[in-house]
């Protein structure tokens, strides 16, 4: 807008223009607009007055110096003719031709290459404002003749406050959770809010209320999903299953419930990070905030994209109840497996325990449980067997072997070491034992005997699952770091940049 009012107010004017943008963020009114500001009777002006015959007559669609033209239903190359050649006569009562062209995209090559001969030596008189929802589908050739704009989606507040000007010049009552529903729906489109504000009206018989605009929409009962999550702050898969359950009675679409839940996970994070961000007329503004205390960042990340794939997912499931229940013991599992640190941790069911351990294989890299080393019967002091590690001359295969294993016990002279037996190929290498106990016997100035035996530790991780676990954290912070950034935002917002997750790589890999 910046843009275009500074071209109209130093008349350094284009003779063509694209707007980009989705469906009804406002591309085709913004070009009429602009067709009045350089046919306005006051002059060529970034406010037209409104009230003059040329203003007026471009409201109405009655101005004959403006040719609105639908590409996706004039797609051949004799249309585009006809249409050029209009435009080598003078502007009949106005001060330029300007020719709109909704759903330029369609185009067939032919007319595209109908067109390029005019935008290459365009009349003086006439200006083109071309409008679509694909430029990708543009030649470069035209699109290398347009100045382009790229119309961003409309944020919901700005829907919501559209909308309720709407109502109150209409005469009707709503409220504003409805509305803030619509606007949601929405998805920045503005045509779409207004069509939705429609049904809703038609629904409402007389006001827009919440429960109305839930039940036209398929709208989930944000309830469900916070008692969904606090049934899994607490651990209680029979919670978990009864809320499913009853949605399940009320026949709501699981498919958009973890949609919806997606949606909260993102609110409560913001609701962590930036606290200020959650307007303080937001209805659920307490219970975010609760929530945002209870969780810590890295559950939240996790259940967020659990719930998104659960939702990617849901359509390859038994049903839709499998689907989403399943999403939701996948959450638990994760969090009573010990995944991530948590208060008040309850104990591991054998059921979700099973399920986490199935869950952990088809993961790429698991987090594992992490519990300190404790230390062991020494041989000359305390031993932590991390740190010994770290201390010792060992080559690959031997740190390899080191580092899978957990200490027995050190004493008399003798080393005893668990593996296990998912690593038993390590002890394929008589060369690597040898030198693990070359390495001890160094480091102790003594004889050390090394005894190495298959077996699960229930007490102590290994090395390499504490290295696995503090790899995995540090790669979790940098993710949730780049996400926050501001930087990042900004450029997600008005750029549209994507964000490439398996790019980030942490600083101390």
């Amino acid at each position: 807008m910046r843009a275009l009012s500074n071209a109209l107010a130093q008349n350094r004017l284009h003779h063509a223009y694209l707007f980009t943008g989705t469906r009804g963020v406002g591309k085709t009114t913004i070009a009429r607009i602009f067709a009045k500001s350089l046919n306005c009777e006051s002059g060529v002006t970034a406010t037209p007055c409104g009230v003059c015959g040329a203003c007026t007559e471009i409201d109405s669609g009655r101005f004959v110096d403006l040719i609105e033209l639908d590409a996706a239903s004039n797609t051949q190359v004799d249309n585009m003719r006809e249409l050029l050649e209009s435009a080598l006569y003078a502007p009949t009562s106005g001060r330029f031709k300007v020719y709109i062209i909704d759903e330029v995209h369609m185009l067939s090559k032919s007319a595209f290459n109908a067109m390029l001969k005019t935008l290459e030596e365009p009349p003086l008189h006439v200006k083109f404002i071309l409008a679509t929802t694909d430029p990708q589908k543009i030649p470069v050739t035209v699109l290398s003749r347009c100045l382009q704009f790229n119309l961003k989606q409309l944020p919901p507040a700005l829907i919501l406050q559209h909308l309720q000007h709407v109502l109150e010049q209409e005469g009707i009552a709503s409220e504003r959770n409805a509305l803030a529903l619509i606007a949601r729906a929405a998805q920045g489109s503005m045509r779409d809010a207004l069509s939705l504000l429609d049904q809703a009206i038609a629904f409402a018989a007389g006001s827009v209320d919440e429960a109305v605009v839930r039940n036209m929409l398929g709208a989930i009962d944000q309830s469900y999903l916070f008692d969904l999550l606090q049934n899994l702050l607490a651990g209680e898969g029979a919670g978990l299953l009864r809320v499913a359950d009853d949605m399940l009675s009320r026949s709501v679409a699981f498919e958009a419930a973890l949609q919806d839940m997606a949606s909260l996970l993102h609110r409560i994070a913001l609701a962590q990070s930036v606290p200020q961000a959650i307007p303080e007329d937001e209805p659920e503004r307490a219970r975010l905030l609760e929530l945002a205390q209870r969780l810590r960042a890295e559950e939240i990340q996790l259940y967020y994209q659990i719930a998104i794939h659960g939702r990617r997912d849901i359509e390859l499931a038994p049903d839709e109840y499998a689907g989403f229940t399943m999403t939701l013991l996948r959450m638990l599992a994760f969090k009573l497996a010990g995944v991530l640190p948590e208060r008040d941790k309850p104990a591991p069911q054998p059921a979700v325990a099973a399920v986490a351990r199935e869950e952990r294989v088809a993961q790429e890299a698991p987090p594992v449980e992490y519990v300190a080393p404790q230390p062991v019967a020494p041989l000359d002091g305390d031993v932590n067997w991390m740190a010994l590690i770290g201390r010792l001359s060992l080559q690959a295969m031997a740190l390899e072997l080191a580092k899978n294993c957990v200490l027995e016990s050190a004493a008399s002279g003798l080393v005893a070491l668990k593996l296990s037996p998912s690593h038993k190929h390590l002890l394929t290498s008589k060369m690597a034992q040898d030198r693990l106990q070359a390495a001890l016997g160094e480091h102790y100035g003594q004889a050390v005997r090394l005894s190495i035996t298959l077996g699960e530790s229930a007490v102590v991780a290994t090395p390499a699952a504490v290295e696995q676990h503090e790899k995995q954290v540090r790669q979790q912070q940098a993710t949730a770091s780049i996400m926050q950034d501001v930087f990042v935002r900004e450029a997600q917002a008005q750029l549209g940049a994507e964000l490439v997750e398996n790019s980030i790589k942490s600083v101390q890999q």
